[in-house]
């Protein structure tokens, strides 16, 4: 398989070796969810970090997974609306399994489709989600699809 490598735009998060991908327009929450989820408990393995804020490269590897990374100048970087850039602690790269497009709460499901919704990354199939970014329980939700994402996968 041929390795391709894509820079889009939305903010990337990991819990261990798992990384999701937060997409939505402009002032949708991405950024906020992060700085949310970063707050998260967590230690060791499973403390939450960034991975990318703005804009993230997802590479595809030639064993067909999918690699998250920040563009060299926003590395530890997050915006924090009100406050400006902030650096943070993040990973270099994460393994990303999961991409959450940010919705208003109306267009929240109740309950995702069986089997999971896919969108497709540089060739590559990744579950995705909707989550209500706005939810006070979202940073939760977002920790329990992580874990939920790839059940196979070592954290």
């Amino acid at each position: 398989m041929r390795e391709a490598r894509e820079l889009v735009h939305g903010t990337c998060v990991a819990l261990g070796r798992r990384a999701a991908l937060l997409r939505g327009s402009s002032g949708a929450g991405k950024s906020d969810l992060a700085l949310r989820f970063m707050a998260l408990a967590g230690e060791g393995a499973l403390r939450p970090l960034l991975v990318a804020d703005d804009q993230v490269w997802i590479e595809a590897r030639s064993d067909g997974s999918l690699m998250a990374s920040a563009p060299e100048t926003l590395a530890g970087k997050i915006e924090v609306r009100g406050l400006g850039i902030m650096e943070v602690p993040f990973l270099a790269e994460a393994p990303l399994k999961l991409v959450c497009d940010l919705v208003g709460a109306d267009d929240m499901p109740r309950t995702p489709p069986e089997p999971w919704e896919r969108t497709v990354i540089t060739g590559i199939p990744v579950p995705v989600l909707r989550l209500a970014a706005a939810e006070l329980s979202a940073p939760l939700k977002l920790k329990i699809a992580l874990l939920l994402a790839a059940p196979d996968q070592p954290i």
